[in-house]
């Protein structure tokens, strides 16, 4: 995943009004000074946060996206890491740790959520806070008729389709090399309830505040839920 997305990533979906909206929401939510991002992509959030003087350690699943986040200005002020977002034994503990750009929602295995939560948990200072969002339901009847969009990214013609199925969002790309010939790559997107993700994480501990799209209060109608959970002391109340 990401082989042949990673080269025009920055150019189909880089928008740096959105980049300032998550800082700002960081900013907000955040704990401490020592950030974990996970499923980190090309960088842009965490290389923003770095330029603000937080401590931050990021990685990604895709070696060609980390690749991508590495040559960019300031990379050096961010300890980069290849590593699953299910598994992050090789780390210490932190203040926050930030999963943001609906990564989550590329855990298709309800468990694989779970196992998530608890690492996050596990690798959490008392008080930390785990920030992440999530795709809504409103987005699988968004997309219940496919989406399509095809134009040029740097003189590479690309077709990029979003679809809903069930639970599951479709992503495909075709990318076109001087001779026509296609490139393609899918990426599948499970949207999960708000009521189980919300039980799941109190379960194993934290505790949750919801807001949809930014600054909503609460799960309203919109595009994503933003999760603020805190890891609560002990004898503090959830």
């Amino acid at each position: 995943m990401y082989d042949q997305l990673a080269t025009y990533y920055d150019a189909l979906v880089k928008d740096e009004e959105a980049t300032a909206a998550w800082i700002s929401f960081v900013n907000k939510y955040a704990y401490g000074n020592t950030f974990l991002e996970v499923a980190s992509g090309s960088g842009e959030i965490i290389l923003a946060l770095a330029d603000q003087g937080y401590h931050m350690t990021a990685g990604d699943l895709s070696v060609k996206m980390l690749q991508r986040a590495q040559v960019k200005d300031h990379s050096e002020k961010v300890e980069w890491h290849c590593f699953d977002m299910r598994d992050l034994r090789q780390f210490t503990v932190y203040d926050s740790i930030l999963c943001f750009c609906d990564s989550i929602n590329y855990l298709i295995e309800c468990e694989d959520w779970r196992l998530f939560f608890q690492e996050a948990y596990a690798h959490l200072k008392e008080n930390g806070v785990l920030l992440f969002d999530m795709h809504t339901k409103d987005r699988l009847m968004e997309f219940a008729e496919e989406y399509c969009e095809a134009g040029y990214i740097n003189q590479t013609a690309y077709e990029w389709t979003i679809s809903a199925e069930g639970d599951l969002l479709y992503h495909n790309f075709v990318f076109y090399d001087d001779g026509a010939k296609p490139s393609l790559e899918q990426h599948v997107q499970r949207v999960m309830s708000s009521d189980w993700v919300t039980a799941c994480l109190k379960e194993i501990g934290f505790q949750v505040k919801i807001v949809t799209d930014f600054t909503k209060p609460g799960c309203q109608s919109g595009e994503k839920y933003f999760y603020i959970c805190k890891k609560i002391s002990k004898g503090e109340k959830r």
